[in-house]
């Protein structure tokens, strides 16, 4: 058997599609499919039950796949010691972040990133939280930019910054004028959420919890638009359809001195009616515990710390 044949096997397992792991492998579907079957044959052993149109994992290979990616971890790390001896900080990192961080730290972290750690490129991905947290316990990515919480994966976690929510009103909005608006306040608008997957959809939620009865109704916009991103959502703000909350560092920042008054979506800090604290996400840094690159991780966590992150407290 070879380090190809296993890595084939985990990526069907993965996708319990033929065509679809053959993809995320760069190959043909014949050539994966052969190989698998060369597998099979080696070790005697059914891994995959095909039917029409599904592809299921056996008992036995259930047991063959976990061990696979074992090993394919094993021989990573190998590649990551000789590449350690030469400089900790060489080599590829595979960075994951969740679609409502991605948009406004990507930018300044990949300049940061290329001017201290040169030798250090980036591979993204912009996923769901669900879907990264898989991607590190299988290996595709390294580490992952993440907002709690998130279940319990056994991943190492260091703390980021937290992040203040901000609310978007459109700019005629009565409220607009205000300094600040409470929690109460939102309770009688339409609110405009992200769609299911999106963690952030959940926070807002937490936030103002009598929402959670439109979620899941679909007549009339009153009962709640669904968005795919922030800035979609910002539009349909714009377009007075109702207001949403946004994390901080997805608020542009102002021009002058006049703030947002002129924009057509004005951004008002979020307070407790009560006096408590403000309403905030906790961004983390997330990584597999056998991902033994420390020096890497430290330094993509303090390229994190040098990009401006305005509104949000750093943690140590």
């Amino acid at each position: 058997m070879t380090l190809t044949e296993l890595k084939y096997i985990v990526a069907v397992a993965r996708e319990k599609h033929f065509g679809k792991a053959a993809d995320a492998c760069h190959v043909s579907q014949p050539t994966l499919s052969l190989a698998i079957k060369k597998l099979e044959e080696e070790l005697e052993v059914k891994l995959f039950e095909r039917t029409a149109g599904e592809v299921t994992v056996t008992p036995l290979g259930q047991e063959i796949v976990r061990q696979a990616q074992s090993v394919l971890e094993q021989a990573a790390e190998i590649r990551e010691i000789a590449k350690r001896g030469k400089d900790p900080l060489a080599g590829m990192m595979r960075l994951g972040v969740i679609y409502t961080i991605g948009p406004y730290l990507l930018p300044d972290l990949v300049r940061q990133i290329i001017s201290d750690i040169p030798q250090m490129p980036l591979m993204l991905q912009e996923n769901f939280t669900v879907r990264l947290l898989e991607m590190l316990r299988t290996g595709e990515i390294d580490c992952a930019i993440l907002a709690e919480p998130f279940p319990e994966s056994g991943l190492a976690i260091a703390p980021l910054y937290d992040e203040p929510f901000m609310a978007a009103l459109p700019a005629q909005h009565a409220l607009a004028s205000q300094a600040s608006i409470t929690t109460d306040q939102l309770k009688n608008e339409t609110m405009l959420l992200l769609g299911n997957g999106h963690c952030f959809r959940d926070h807002v939620l937490e936030v103002c919890p009598e929402f959670a009865r439109y979620a899941s109704q679909t007549e009339g916009i009153r009962k709640t638009f669904e968005g795919s991103s922030l800035e979609t959502i910002k539009h349909m703000v714009a377009a007075g359809m109702g207001v949403t909350l946004v994390p901080r560092l997805s608020v542009p920042e102002p021009s002058d001195k006049s703030g947002w008054q002129d924009a057509p979506v004005r951004y008002l800090p979020v307070v407790d009616p009560q006096g408590g604290p403000p309403p905030t996400r906790r961004v983390v840094l997330a990584w597999r515990r056998s991902f033994t690159r420390y020096e890497a991780i430290a330094a993509m966590r303090n390229a994190i710390y040098a990009c401006p992150l305005p509104g949000v407290t750093r943690l140590s």
